[in-house]
């Protein structure tokens, strides 16, 4: 029977102005998500598709790592979406083959009193049948536990967040502003 852990976390960010609005910056999907984690952990599948190898996790005794495919993309209003399409769990191929993770997040800017904010929710599920002896343990110990574990890899992506994606927003806005593109294509300084 499958054990069911679910976990939220919403976000709201204060955005700093800059010449260039952070509406730009997020439509660079590839960015915000190179922001939420280390590069090295990250691989372009395609356009929209994007491999995420996630840290270690432990589980009680048991040591997992995801590989999570997720397919981020801005739609018109500028809001970034991301939801997971694939999950591969490495470290016990028992959990691989009875395991399901559902990834949905959203970020979109907002104007409140002048002021320009992020603000966001990302919902994850996982859907799992766990091997003897868990299967035995209480099942409110094992959903805290769960749920317990998701919290923080949510609290981890939301640190990233405020902290590695206002620095790569402010960073490329400067670059933005410094550098100007001539009619033949060649870049020149701003004046």
């Amino acid at each position: 029977m499958d054990t069911r852990f679910a976990n939220s976390q919403s976000v709201e960010i204060f955005v700093p102005q800059k010449p260039t609005p952070i509406s730009h910056y997020l439509r660079q999907p590839h960015r915000v998500v190179r922001a939420l984690a280390a590069s090295s952990r990250v691989e372009q599948v395609n356009e929209d598709c994007f491999r995420l190898s996630m840290r270690s996790l432990s589980f009680m005794t048991l040591s997992i790592q995801p590989i999570v495919d997720m397919r981020v993309w801005t739609d018109s209003e500028g809001t970034v979406n991301v939801r997971s399409i694939a999950c591969e769990i490495r470290g016990t191929e028992y959990i691989n083959q009875r395991f399901t993770l559902n990834l949905m997040g959203r970020l979109y800017p907002t104007q409140e009193q002048g002021k320009t904010y992020l603000k966001g929710k990302a919902d994850l599920e996982v859907l799992v049948e766990l091997p003897p002896p868990f299967s035995f343990m209480p099942r409110p110990m094992l959903e805290t536990a769960g749920n317990g574990l998701l919290l923080s890899v949510l609290t981890t992506i939301k640190q990233r967040l405020l902290t590695q994606l206002l620095l790569d927003y402010r960073n490329w806005a400067s670059a933005q502003t410094k550098v100007a593109v001539n009619p033949e294509g060649f870049p020149f300084p701003a004046s």
